[in-house]
């Protein structure tokens, strides 16, 4: 590979050098330092699991779980898609799942209250998801609430290296815990609290207050059965009648007063 260079080239004393000699010795020695790194850091991404540009879905990431709380109508599923649009930008593979009791705007995707939807898996417990998820860097959960095992199974693929992204209500109409779903909580690489605008006075909403007369605990619905309240408002006791509709503006002119 050196024939064609004077033996005086690769003297150990470099001052030594003319510049002629220097100028044949120096491209030389700086392509094969490139390509030396080129290929180490080739060998590097194919360990790491990336192909031109591709992340493959066994690297060994990082796993870990972030966590959205917040009362009905605080925008959780649709921070939930934000996130994983990102991650799918990023060329993530994810997995979205949503309770397949939860019917109210699409039987087949994860939908807000403004009708954003992604396409989703339904289920009603996550374990059944195992095999199915092992293909997935990313896996979104939304209305974490409801599943059984949603700590259980959060915890379990974040230590496989996945991504586990919840969306779920922490409390229930009547401000307690929903059902274990806070033991998320310390098993958390991050957690949120958003909350929405209260449907009687338009003040910070962090509660959710049923509208209706059933007590059981899992009862699905929208702003029928539901609205978000502040900590004063919750204290009321609002009438048991379904409240207008909160993205109803066909007659919103009624509400504007007159100047």
């Amino acid at each position: 590979m050196f024939g064609f260079l004077p033996a005086r080239a690769f003297t150990k004393n470099w001052r030594e050098l003319k510049p002629t000699t220097l100028n044949l010795v120096l491209p030389t020695v700086l392509r094969l330092f490139v390509n030396k790194r080129h290929c180490s850091n080739h060998k590097k991404m194919l360990i790491l699991g990336y192909d031109n540009g591709n992340l493959n879905n066994s690297s060994p990431q990082k796993g870990q779980i972030q966590v959205i709380f917040g009362p009905m109508f605080s925008g959780k599923t649709t921070e939930l898609i934000r996130r994983l649009r990102r991650y799918q930008i990023a060329k993530h593979k994810c997995l979205i799942v949503k309770y397949a009791k939860d019917v109210r705007y699409d039987a087949d995707n994860i939908a807000t209250h403004d009708r954003q939807c992604l396409s989703a898996v339904c289920a009603t417990t996550l374990t059944d998801l195992k095999s199915v998820a092992s293909n997935y860097s990313v896996i979104g959960i939304d209305e974490g609430q409801f599943f059984p095992d949603t700590v259980s199974f959060a915890e379990e693929m974040a230590n496989s290296g996945k991504i586990v992204i919840v969306a779920a209500l922490d409390g229930t109409f009547q401000r307690k815990a929903f059902g274990d779903i806070l033991q998320l909580v310390p098993l958390a690489e991050s957690v949120i609290k958003l909350t929405a605008v209260c449907m009687l006075c338009f003040d910070e909403a962090s509660f959710t207050k049923r509208i209706g007369t059933e007590t059981q605990v899992e009862v699905i619905g929208g702003t029928d059965k539901y609205m978000a309240v502040c900590r004063k408002c919750y204290k009321l006791d609002p009438k048991p009648t379904t409240p207008k509709n909160i993205f109803d503006t066909t007659n919103v002119e009624e509400n504007i007063p007159s100047s």
